[in-house]
């Protein structure tokens, strides 16, 4: 247990190293502005995506990701049901994982503050929309009766448009 343990811990501090290297700096800086997405994380869904301007909006991003609810269509009859999964499974799983997060209080502590420090201005602005906005639909949906796990999907997809649109400001600066 103690070999796999110090195997898993050198796995994450290449990661780490790599979210340091010039490629990933700037767009793994100004993913950890968003509340729940550290440096681990910002790296995965950096290195997962690669380039957030192959995606022409948010909504086909959030389709890349899985996120996105089945639709059951027969001429005026619509019905949605789960998310597809169709997709990437790490993009989603480190959405879903940050997207617990904003079940939380809707608090800046020191540490994210801390985070937020290398962040672009505008990464800063969107990190903050972000933040109100998932938070209180994470509340309003638990609020109505909805499952916790329900909600942390339906937040993991929002937070999916949050992160494009700072993937592709990151990624527009550098060229």
């Amino acid at each position: 247990m103690e070999e796999i343990e110090a195997r898993l811990n050198g796995l994450d501090l290449a990661v780490l190293a790599l979210g340091e290297t010039t490629t990933w700096k700037k767009l793994v800086a100004n993913l950890r502005c968003l509340k729940g997405v550290d440096t681990l994380n910002a790296v995965t869904l950096a290195v997962e995506v690669r380039d957030f301007r192959r995606f022409p909006s948010a909504r086909e991003f959030m389709g890349y990701t899985g996120l996105v609810s089945r639709e059951y269509s027969s001429g005026e009859n619509v019905q949605r049901g789960r998310i597809t999964k169709v997709g990437n499974a790490h993009l989603r799983r480190a959405l879903v994982e940050a997207a617990w997060s904003y079940g939380l209080p809707d608090r800046t502590g020191a540490p994210l503050i801390k985070r937020r420090e290398g962040g672009s201005p505008e990464a800063l602005t969107t990190a903050r929309r972000a933040q109100e906005r998932l938070c209180r639909k994470f509340r309003k949906m638990v609020g109505r009766g909805k499952p916790r796990q329900k909600a942390v999907v339906a937040v993991s997809r929002e937070l999916a448009g949050f992160v494009w649109s700072i993937g592709r400001l990151s990624q527009e600066v550098r060229g």
